[in-house]
């Protein structure tokens, strides 16, 4: 915890109690230290327990065009896909109709919704998907009903016009009035309708901190939690997804409260392969939010292939981010194999240990999954970036059974990756070996176009 000048001043008697810190050590590497965290994590009781749901956010699909028959006709292909929970983003409340106004306002607009949520959720329902909204709590836009009535909610040093970034101010939740008002309007948004999901966006960064000329941005942090817990307690089945322009608050301490991480939101493969790799050393997979993008994508424009941007995706609590009603029959038939494969498998890729192994290509990783038993993997090898190597260094595994032979072959849920020129190594199509030759010679890796991926799948023989 980094407190601000002034947060803390303790009187004769009281005390501080600082944030737990958490250490982990091993003699096994990154990967040895990334599994004792991911081990802490998942002994938490509230820890999720059932199968992650495949996920569907509408934002870039949508943006903040809400219209009923767009989302009906997304929901549709949402569900022939396979598609588990679809996530209605900005746009819904007050008067948002763009990123300058309404926050603050947690009123559904009736000129978007006339009729609120009640018909929308009821045919997402009845299509066998769960229904999840998103939210940000913290903050305030200066046009909003709220803001107009209560100007003094917000966190400033005073004598000086408020730090407005992103046309929100934050509010102030260490204000028991403020905060009454965010759970009570977000409350009872959750009780109207059936929501089974929200995402909890923080779009701007925590400057002038202060409450009464104090700091107050450990007291902003401990309110947010208490308001967690308290829409938790009243909503039990709900599930909470920490964003804040993606993966600005992901932490052990917010973990507790949180049922899964926005990782970043640039969903672009190529940054997400870099981004899921880092952020998933502390955290396990099935927490992480991994979707797939459009192409080009939305924050890079780069174009990539559907085949890369779903093997990127598969290696987290997997989803779609992307406006499917308007995708070829092809793309759809890709995706529905995609998403089957993701049900069929998320068992190992959210229980299993997250093995990276130091690949002799800078330009490239290989890293998966494998079971505690270690009978199963599933590992992908990515081309990130052109190979400057003639020969690939072999494709070498881990923490198989030396004594054991497993099965080995290449697998495309969404479609084959771009091979350069040289015919593909035989093994693609299945091999048997044992794992002492696996681990200590291993196969020769393909030549990949640049940002293309193959997924590896390894069982044990018989």
């Amino acid at each position: 915890e980094i407190l601000l000048p002034g947060e803390v001043i303790l009187k004769p008697g009281e005390s501080y109690q600082a944030p737990a810190l958490l250490a982990a050590y091993s003699s096994a590497g990154l990967d040895g230290v990334s599994e004792r965290f991911h081990s802490h994590i998942r002994g938490r009781t509230m820890h999720p327990k059932r199968a992650r749901p495949l996920t569907l956010n509408m934002w870039e699909a949508i943006y903040f065009d809400h219209d009923a028959t767009k989302i009906k006709a997304i929901a549709e292909v949402a569900a022939e896909i396979g598609v588990e929970r679809l996530v209605l983003d900005d746009g819904w409340f007050g008067a948002r109709r763009s990123d300058h106004a309404g926050l603050g306002d947690w009123i559904v607009n009736k000129k978007v919704w006339p009729n609120g949520f009640t018909a929308i959720i009821s045919d997402i329902h009845e299509r066998g998907m769960e229904f999840g909204l998103w939210f940000e709590g913290e903050m305030v836009n200066p046009d909003s009903d709220l803001y107009r009535a209560h100007p003094d909610w917000v966190l400033n040093t005073g004598g000086h016009s408020e730090n407005n970034w992103r046309h929100e101010l934050v509010l102030d939740l260490t204000n028991a009035a403020a905060f009454s008002h965010v759970l009570e309007q977000v409350s009872a948004v959750l009780t109207e309708f059936p929501i089974d999901y929200i995402k909890w966006d923080h779009n701007r960064v925590v400057v002038d901190a202060s409450n009464n000329l104090q700091a107050a941005v450990r007291n902003q942090t401990l309110a947010i939690y208490r308001l967690f817990s308290e829409l938790k307690k009243r909503h039990p089945k709900l599930e909470i997804e920490s964003c804040a322009s993606g993966g600005g608050r992901v932490d052990l301490g917010v973990i507790d409260y949180v049922d899964r991480f926005w990782v970043s939101d640039n969903n672009d493969a190529l940054e997400r392969q870099r981004n899921q790799r880092w952020t998933g050393q502390i955290i396990p997979p099935e927490l992480l939010g991994t979707h797939i993008g459009p192409t080009p994508g939305h924050q890079t424009g780069r174009s990539l292939s559907l085949s890369f941007r779903a093997t990127t995706a598969l290696f987290g609590h997997a989803g779609i981010e992307w406006d499917i009603s308007k995708i070829s029959n092809s793309d759809k038939a890709a995706l529905k194999t995609w998403a089957a494969y993701y049900k069929a498998n998320r068992d190992l890729l959210h229980t299993g240990k997250s093995i990276r192994i130091d690949y002799a290509d800078e330009n490239a990783y290989l890293y998966g999954v494998i079971d505690k038993k270690r009978e199963r993997a599933i590992f992908s090898f990515a081309q990130l970036t052109p190979t400057t190597a003639v020969h690939p260094a072999q494709l070498t595994f881990r923490d198989l059974n030396p004594d054991k032979n497993y099965q080995v072959k290449a697998v495309y849920p969404a479609g084959a990756p771009l091979f350069m020129l040289i015919e593909p190594p035989t093994w693609l199509t299945g091999v048997t070996l044992s794992g002492a030759v696996l681990m200590e010679i291993g196969l020769p890796a393909p030549i990949l176009a640049p940002e293309n991926a193959l997924l590896i799948e390894i069982n044990q023989s018989n």
